[in-house]
């Protein structure tokens, strides 16, 4: 029962990162979701069904079109993978509670977030306002304690991110001062601290790196939201575990 059930919960995360990329593209760009089908990018042609199954469409594929032989990039079907592995292993993680609800939200946000800010440098409103609702229902479903933490959380991540955005000249996007002030409302002002240093370390990682490698020119920005959810993901499901590490140290 347990195999079944998690191989459901795997190709529903399948299906859910398929349409997260397709959140992901469109929204920033005020195109419908909906509607019209998904085409290639470059022959513009329109995909048949059997070419938009996740991930097995790319292999079959090879990553290319079949129409145009134009190379389909990898992440789209990273990002489907993901999200299914993600989805299959939040009930082990969190448990078979109410808290679930928080995490398959959470890891939903973030996937849309970074296909968004990898693709256009932008983090939708429109997405941020729909999952700040759900999350703001979703703490008072299951409160944290004490019940005040999410309010100055969302407070204090907003003030945060934009105090550094002011010291910083615009060094950090409105995308991303929004963001951690909905995250703000998933982990409380405590875990929040540990989600904005984790996000400072892997950027700071990831601009080194693309400057070493050449990638990444001086004073170039880079997108914060993948950082952000790598974050996110640590501190949600192991941030607990990571504290009280981090004071039996101290003591």
């Amino acid at each position: 029962m347990g195999v079944l059930l998690h191989s459901y919960l795997f190709l529903i995360g399948l299906a859910l990162g398929s349409f997260f990329n397709v959140v992901g593209l469109r929204v920033p760009i005020k195109r419908s979701i909906v509607a019209p089908r998904s085409s290639c990018p470059t022959c513009e042609r329109e995909l048949s069904p059997y070419e938009l199954v996740p991930v097995f469409s790319y292999l079959f594929q090879r990553g290319k079109c079949r129409g145009c032989s134009s190379s389909i990039s990898p992440i789209y079907a990273c990002v489907e993978i993901v999200t299914a592995l993600l989805f299959t292993t939040a009930p082990i993680l969190v448990g078979w509670s109410k808290e679930l609800m928080i995490s398959y939200g959470l890891i939903s946000l973030l996937v849309i977030i970074f296909i968004s800010d990898i693709t256009y440098m932008l983090i939708p409103n429109r997405i941020l306002l729909f999952f700040a609702a759900y999350f703001v229902l979703g703490r008072i479903v299951v409160p944290m304690d004490p019940w005040y933490s999410p309010l100055i959380g969302a407070v204090g991540g907003f003030l945060l991110l934009l105090l550094i955005a002011v010291i910083s000249n615009g060094g950090m996007g409105g995308g991303d001062i929004k963001l951690f002030a909905v995250l703000g409302v998933v982990f409380g002002y405590q875990e929040l601290i540990l989600v904005f240093f984790f996000s400072t370390l892997f950027g700071t990682i990831i601009g080194i790196t693309g400057l070493l490698i050449g990638k990444v020119k001086r004073k170039q920005h880079i997108p914060f939201g993948p950082s952000v959810a790598l974050a996110a993901l640590i501190t949600y499901f192991y941030g607990k575990q990571l504290l009280q590490w981090y004071f039996d140290f101290l003591i």
